[in-house]
Formats: structure tokens, C-alpha cells, sequence
């Protein structure tokens, strides 16, 4: 089965974006390349702030409907219950290769990422499994 990833990213005025992708680096790739139009184009939305994986596509698609129903100051909580200075995730496991500027997929480096496991039910709570290279860390999530 697939992993599922629902995301957060943002840009350098805290525009926030919530989507769903079945691969987080291609997608983070497209939005910091700004290959898709809309509104991440638009607002220059280019820095992965939070994510979530695993699960169902059904079960992603629920969490994503879930965070957008929330209140701003809701998703804030929770992107800085991981990242609390809004750092860019990606930047901790992605690095440019010569590879890279023939390929979509850029290359995943040993860090830092943070996993969930999504349940069925949206409005479920759930714990994040953060993992670095200090240790590992569970933590309970809005």
C-alpha cells in the first residue's frame, strides 16, 4: 500500500496551502519550481512547514478536509507542535544533485522527518512519530 502524505507549506508571509500527494518530494519539488499553476504560483508558496503520512488516500483526503476546516490559529498549533520556528522540511532531506536537474524527484539525505499514522476516522486525534538524529520522540497532536 501506497504512503499518503497530507502537507503544509508556506511562504515568507505565512500563507499557508494544505494538500494531499502520494509522493511529498515530487510535489514539494513542483511547488518550489512553481510548475503548477494557481494559488501556490500566485503566493510564491515554497516552504514545506508540516506533514503527516500514511493511511488510505480516503483517510488522507479526510485529515486534509479536517486541518482546512480548522481555524488559522489551529493549524498554527499544529505546525508548531514539529516545527516550531517554521523551518523548511524539505531542506533537512532534499540536496541538489546533477541528477536532479534531469529528474522531478530530488534525492532524500539522512535527517530529520516527521510521520503519522492517519486514521480513517478525520476527527481522530493521533501522535506523531518524530524522527532526528538526536532520538526519537512521540508527541500528541490537535
Amino acid at each position: 500500500m501506497a504512503d499518503y502524505y497530507v502537507y503544509i507549506m508556506s511562504n515568507r508571509s505565512s500563507t499557508l496551502y494544505i494538500g494531499v500527494t502520494n509522493d511529498l518530494l515530487r510535489r514539494v519539488h513542483e511547488h518550489k519550481q512553481r510548475l503548477t499553476h494557481g494559488f501556490t504560483k500566485q503566493y510564491n508558496i515554497d516552504r514545506l512547514v508540516y506533514f503527516e503520512s500514511g493511511g488510505t488516500i480516503e483517510s488522507a483526503i479526510a485529515r486534509e478536509k479536517q486541518i482546512k476546516g480548522w481555524r488559522r490559529e489551529r493549524k498554527i498549533e499544529l505546525i508548531e507542535s514539529v516545527n516550531p520556528e517554521w523551518k523548511d522540511l524539505s531542506l533537512e532531506w532534499m540536496e541538489p544533485t546533477a541528477a536532479m536537474a534531469k529528474s522531478v524527484k530530488p534525492v532524500i539525505k539522512r535527517g530529520v522527518s516527521v510521520q503519522r499514522s492517519l486514521q480513517a476516522d478525520a476527527s481522530s486525534e493521533g501522535t506523531v512519530k518524530v524522527f532526528s538524529r538526536q532520538g526519537d520522540s512521540s508527541r500528541s497532536l490537535p
